[in-house]
């Protein structure tokens, strides 16, 4: 059966209005996603380029890790050149070396 034109203007219309009221859902839901993002990086109205005033600088996001860590020079050396910390897990080459019969003292650099 063929439709006439009345028809499917009216379908048309119809469909816009589906389609509008799914849109106000979406842009509902979008709104509350950007207003919970301004509140969480305190964002301002200069800051999107909206109002008037200076933009603020955004500081970047915090890290979560607060322990302060820092390269530690080597404190032991075998014939190699191959040196250790003296922190965290000993190295295989000081296993071996103190299996081997060398004391710590003899591997500690100057």
């Amino acid at each position: 059966m063929t439709k006439t034109l009345t028809q499917i203007q009216k379908q048309i219309d119809v469909l816009k209005r589906k389609a509008d009221a799914i849109k106000q859902k979406e842009v509902g839901a979008v709104i509350e996603r950007i207003k919970e993002a301004i509140r969480h990086y305190g964002i301002t109205a200069a800051d999107l380029g909206l109002g008037k005033g200076k933009a603020k600088k955004l500081q970047p996001a915090r890290k979560v890790r607060t322990r302060k860590t820092s390269a530690s020079k080597a404190k032991f050396r075998d014939a190699t050149g191959r040196t250790w910390t003296g922190r965290g897990r000993r190295p295989q080459w000081y296993i071996d070396a103190l299996a081997a019969g060398k004391k710590p003292e003899d591997m500690m650099m100057q």
